[in-house]
């Protein structure tokens, strides 16, 4: 059998984009992207959201042609800080259109190991061979969701990955769940859009990033402990921005890592939106009820809401078992821990040709895989992996 394709990559957002451009530029290699260009960035994003990152950590890709500097110089205008969804997703587009012109628009609906590679089938039905698979469907389908919902009608809960559209909630009451940038930024855009919102935290209290702000105006003290990437508290920053570093700590030390790198907390710029958005801490809801058309929460504090709907911002939780692309018999021969597949180097796994990256290859190579910055790193190092094939094919 002779592949169709030497790599196929399964999804189109910034690390299956990424990718794809850094290995087109290796000669003679036969590269083929799979997916609607950043479709869940565009379409389960909220309306109006803006980047938690900052302008130097939002580049795709390794390529100093498809920085989002270029992309800004060749749409000449100004891009406003922080980045706007739309421009994000449009900057991702706009690189797509520049690296991989010919991206199959069509859905991956499975993936088999064959005998000398892998055979993929489409949403068409249609099917085609692959030497390498490059898995880069990113987070959607391990969006974390309460127990306390189960069997509730999507029109009273929803996560926040969807929908786009927060304007439905206009005159409605709702509660936001979570502590993090997508609840507390959800819950703004919500009650901007009309909605009387409460914000109900588990935690004692809601955290403001906003010490690494006060330290950056002393540069040289904030090269000292923050990466340009800006991921994680000082001095972690500097160790979550090198991957190859992280894996040579101790397990306990790169869950902390992970753990710091990732928790719940809202940019600072989001404060002021907050004037009268009520926050409810040290709360969590025990049970939900539909009654009269509408939802009866009762809470672990003993006290109960009557709301229109309930928004999760209850953030994300790896398990490669929910691409629903991927068989069981190939997903067993995938060693995992957690739901995390691991990877060595190139992202390749325990089933050779078969790689993953992003959010599921952070368990080996840290917090960055969950950022659009750790798209440079990916890219790059799944480049080098290859290319060492393509010379021993060239050669032989």
């Amino acid at each position: 059998m002779i592949p169709d394709f030497d790599v196929a990559i399964v999804g189109a957002g910034p690390y299956g984009i990424g990718a794809g451009a850094r290995l087109r530029e290796l000669p003679g290699l036969d590269v083929r992207v799979f997916g609607e260009p950043m479709e869940f960035w565009n379409s389960h994003m909220p309306e109006g959201m803006l980047l938690r990152s900052p302008w130097d950590a939002s580049h795709i890709g390794s390529s100093k042609k498809h920085t989002n500097h270029a992309y800004r110089e060749a749409c000449g205008q100004s891009i406003p800080l922080p980045i706007p969804v739309e421009q994000f997703v449009d900057y991702g587009q706009w690189l797509q259109r520049q690296a991989i012109p010919d991206i199959d628009t069509r859905r991956v609906a499975r993936v088999d190991k064959g005998a000398k590679g892998f055979a993929l089938t489409l949403n068409d039905g249609a099917r085609c061979t692959s030497r390498r698979v490059v898995i880069a469907a990113g987070i959607g389908p391990f969006a974390r969701r309460l127990p306390q919902f189960e069997g509730v009608p999507p029109e009273f809960v929803s996560h926040a990955s969807d929908q786009r559209n927060v304007h439905r909630f206009a005159g409605k009451r709702v509660v936001v769940v979570g502590a993090g940038q997508s609840a507390l930024e959800g819950a703004a855009l919500i009650h901007e859009a009309g909605a009387d919102v409460e914000v109900i935290v588990r935690a004692p209290q809601v955290h403001w990033l906003g010490l690494k702000d006060k330290i950056h105006t002393v540069k040289p003290i904030a090269k000292l402990l923050y990466s340009p990437y800006d991921v994680g508290p000082a001095g972690v920053s500097r160790i979550v921005a090198v991957p190859n570093m992280v894996k040579y700590f101790p397990r306990a030390t790169q869950n902390w890592f992970r753990k710091r790198a990732l928790r719940s907390a809202g940019s600072r710029w989001l404060k002021p939106r907050f004037t009268n958005i009520p926050i409810t801490t040290n709360t969590s809801i025990e049970s939900a009820k539909l009654r009269g058309g509408k939802l009866h929460l009762r809470l672990n504090d003993g006290s109960s809401r009557e709301v229109d709907h309930v928004y999760q911002g209850t953030g994300y939780r790896v398990d490669v078992s929910q691409y629903s692309f991927l068989p069981p018999e190939l997903l067993k021969n995938v060693m995992q821990v957690n739901g995390f597949p691991r990877v060595s180097g190139g992202f390749e796994s325990s089933v050779p040709g078969l790689h993953f990256l992003g959010a599921p290859s952070a368990w080996d190579f840290g917090p960055l895989m969950f950022f659009v910055c750790g798209t440079d790193f990916a890219a790059s190092s799944l480049a080098r992996h290859i290319s060492p094939e393509l010379r021993s094919r060239a050669a032989a």
